[in-house]
């Protein structure tokens, strides 16, 4: 015989009671407040609202004119050919038995990589901070990197397609080479990998007898620098403090060179492209 559920207390019926009103007020509220996002965003009183309503309309004709073009259908073409692709030939490689050990590496790396990422976290901030300044500093450089970029590729062009036409000239030449290669390199495969087990065991074997000796050895190198840190400290203060005392004198020998190769320079254009007017000279001193 089944039995009877006993009814809420009183104590549940004012907790749940009590709830129910909080949330409401909350929904409520919510309500409220999304009305009046709406009524602030589309206020008729100085026409905002109506412009918004103009731009939202231009806009969505644009993009349905847009998405009715050639090129935005052939986009839309291949990216569901690309997500078609990846159903059928993802979906297979997932579930293949192969995929076990790598989702195990995968999981195995992560757990490994956590503590790892974590410790370098600050580094990486410092060292993407000094980068982006970098690069900001060499920013006036760029244009010209690229145009140097873009000559050596332009520059390579005739070359790969000349190499494309010989090596599809030479498309049975080449088969027969693979060919070769594969008749001879087969029957050496299996002492490759009974030589390559053998190498990777001697190979753990060393490291065994050497990982000892090496932590020692760390250990003593760790002390010896601790002990020595004072020395280091204050050979690298010598030195900052003579390049600070080299630095004025590497100024004005590099200001020198500046104005020595901008005299030379001047020099050279007046030579190769003498003034038209003879009897005038120039003469430019360095100071």
């Amino acid at each position: 015989m089944a039995t009877i559920p006993s009814l809420p207390s009183r104590d549940d019926v004012l907790r749940m009671a009590r709830n129910t009103t909080d949330m409401t007020g909350q929904l409520l509220d919510t309500a409220g407040n999304i009305t009046r996002i709406a009524l602030n965003t589309f206020d008729p009183r100085d026409g905002s609202g109506a412009e918004v309503l103009r731009v939202l309309r231009r806009t969505t004709a644009e993009l349905a004119e847009a998405s009715a073009s050639p090129q935005a259908q052939e986009a839309f073409y291949r990216i569901l050919d690309t997500l078609t692709r990846l159903g059928t030939h993802g979906a297979p490689l997932a579930v293949h038995p192969v995929s076990r050990p790598a989702q195990e590496l995968l999981t195995a790396l992560g757990d490994s990589l956590v503590p790892v990422l974590e410790a370098v976290e600050p580094a990486v901030e410092e060292f993407t901070a000094a980068l982006g300044e970098l690069v900001d500093a060499t920013s006036p450089l760029l244009p010209t990197a690229a145009g140097v970029a873009a000559g050596t590729l332009l520059a390579l062009t005739p070359v790969l397609r000349a190499a494309t036409e010989v090596l599809r000239d030479s498309s049975p030449e080449l088969r027969r080479v693979a060919d070769a290669l594969t008749a001879a390199l087969a029957p050496l495969m299996p002492l490759q990998v009974a030589l390559a087990e053998r190498a990777a065991q001697a190979g753990a074997d060393v490291v065994r007898a050497t990982l000892p000796p090496l932590a020692d050895l760390t250990e003593a190198a760790a002390a010896t620098t601790k002990a020595a840190r004072p020395v280091l400290v204050a050979g690298e203060e010598l030195l900052v403090s003579g390049l600070e005392q080299l630095q004025p004198v590497l100024l004005a020998a590099a200001s020198r060179a500046g104005r020595l190769a901008r005299a030379a320079a001047v020099r050279v254009s007046a030579a190769v492209s003498p003034a038209a007017d003879q009897g005038m000279v120039v003469t430019v001193t360095p100071v």
